[in-house]
């Protein structure tokens, strides 16, 4: 977000609420928007609510968001529901990094034919009820905007933002 932009003064209480969400995937985007906020906490605090936001919150709530960010693929029945339950809750939804974007890495087990499904593998998936194949978000939901990248690239995220706390007349 630009520093001259400045809060709307015809809404000087609004705030753009939004959720960060993560599944299979590295987390490197979340990681890196942990990072961005050292250098926009003071400045975001006042345009943005961030009601969601597990990797720094302890009570969090997917209830009337704005925008969720969701970063990481789909890999299982149950992220499936949960990402539902995220759309429903939310006006629009951003996929966020490589995986919630293209599927990949995360999607390249698509890929194994059978022979290479090893007892180990079968393990893991039967363990943790993962799905035969891992799916980027838009085979599973409806999704508004993509940043790539693996981590996402910080420019477009940025401007995304940006892009929805001006939908939102916000800022």
């Amino acid at each position: 977000m630009d520093q001259e932009n400045t809060q709307n003064p015809n809404n000087p209480q609004k705030k753009m609420i939004v959720g960060w969400f993560s599944f299979t995937c590295s987390e490197d985007s979340t990681i890196l928007f942990t990072e961005l906020l050292n250098d926009h906490l003071d400045e975001w605090k006042k345009v943005v609510e961030f009601r969601y936001l597990k990797a720094l919150k302890s009570k969090n709530s997917m209830e009337g968001l704005d925008v969720a960010f969701v970063e990481g693929a789909i890999s299982s029945d149950k992220q499936a529901e949960e990402v539902k339950k995220i759309r429903d809750n939310a006006k629009y939804v951003v996929a966020i990094g490589a995986c919630a974007c293209t599927g990949m890495p995360s999607a390249s087990r698509n890929a194994f034919v059978s022979d290479q499904i090893n007892e180990r593998i079968c393990m893991y998936m039967k363990n943790f009820n993962y799905s035969d194949k891992v799916k980027k978000l838009d085979e599973v939901i409806k999704v508004d905007d993509m940043v790539n990248g693996c981590p996402m690239n910080i420019q477009t995220f940025l401007e995304t933002l940006e892009k929805y706390l001006k939908l939102f007349n916000i800022i």
